[in-house]
């Protein structure tokens, strides 16, 4: 397989990882105090409501359906993969959990090359680079406050993104704006049940507190927006799969814990050891090894 990079496929993977990157610091900021299953369902709830109308506005409810598999798998796998991201976030550095989440990217890279794309040998050199800089920044966390959880629910993260990054670029081949639907219903659906059960077993007479009405729009709001960037990080994803080897689109879709980390640093003011700073480092030049 030999697609080409083209400027445009460039772009729509940048973009969605400053969309990703952009979301999952709203998602992780959102969930720091609050249920990161009910962050998450919000958040998919106001992402199947956007793409819905997308798909309304453009016909696409039309294509064949062959998005449905890929898309229910990816839906399953990608809200899993986010609750626990999200979970992490809450109770790890930012910085930390973030770069391990992200490389879930091997796993479409790997498959991608067993399909016959043929990345440089500079490429697989990056990535033993973000394994070594996964090592370097996660060590510290596992003798931090909140011990190895943030780690192993980072690390479980990476697989379940991984994975749905696998399938939404087997369903763009069908249709990439019904494989976000087919996503967005399965991961609603699933928070939904796994909401009702939780109601129902919960003893009752015992209420959670209800924050102010400003507060409690403020946030919704929030949960919206992170909802939107993080369907529309899948669009530009899928489309860019379908125009480049899937190798090197998934590592471009991939480098949004840049955006994260930065965004951490300049609004919650996170601080890393120097281990740890060597460590997002080395893992991101594995990441630009990888694309180079």
């Amino acid at each position: 397989m030999t697609l080409a990079l083209r400027p445009v496929t460039l772009a729509l993977s940048l973009l969605s990882s400053m969309l990703w990157g952009g979301a999952d610091f709203l998602g992780g900021s959102l969930t720091r105090g609050r249920s990161a299953m009910l962050v998450v369902g919000a958040s998919q709830a106001a992402g199947l409501l956007t793409v819905a109308v997308i798909a309304v506005a453009t016909g696409a409810w039309r294509d064949p359906t062959g998005y449905l598999v890929p898309g229910l798998v990816a839906g399953v796998s990608g809200v899993a993969a986010l609750v626990a991201f999200y979970t992490a976030l809450a109770i790890g550095t930012m910085g930390v959990v973030s770069p391990i989440a992200a490389t879930g990217v091997v796993i479409p890279v790997l498959v991608g090359l067993t399909r016959g794309e043929r990345p440089s040998t500079l490429a697989l050199v990056g990535i033993g680079f973000a394994i070594i800089g996964v090592v370097l920044a996660s060590g510290p966390e596992l003798s931090g406050r909140a011990g190895a959880r943030p780690l192993l629910l980072a690390l479980g993260a990476a697989a379940g993104f991984g994975v749905a990054l696998l399938f939404i670029t087997e369903g763009a081949r069908a249709s990439t704006v019904m494989t976000l639907v087919t996503m967005r219903v399965a991961s609603v659906g699933l928070l939904v049940s796994v909401g009702l059960v939780r109601i129902l077993a919960r003893p009752r007479g015992v209420h959670r507190p209800i924050s102010a009405g400003a507060r409690r729009a403020r946030v919704a709001g929030l949960v919206g927006l992170t909802g939107v960037a993080d369907v529309m990080a899948n669009f530009t994803f899928g489309v860019a799969s379908r125009t480049g080897m899937v190798s090197l689109v998934s590592v471009l879709g991939s480098l949004y814990p840049v955006v994260t980390v930065l965004l951490a640093a300049g609004v919650h003011g996170e601080r890393l050891a120097r281990v740890q700073q060597v460590g997002v480092v080395t893992a991101m030049c594995g990441v630009v090894l990888i694309v180079a």
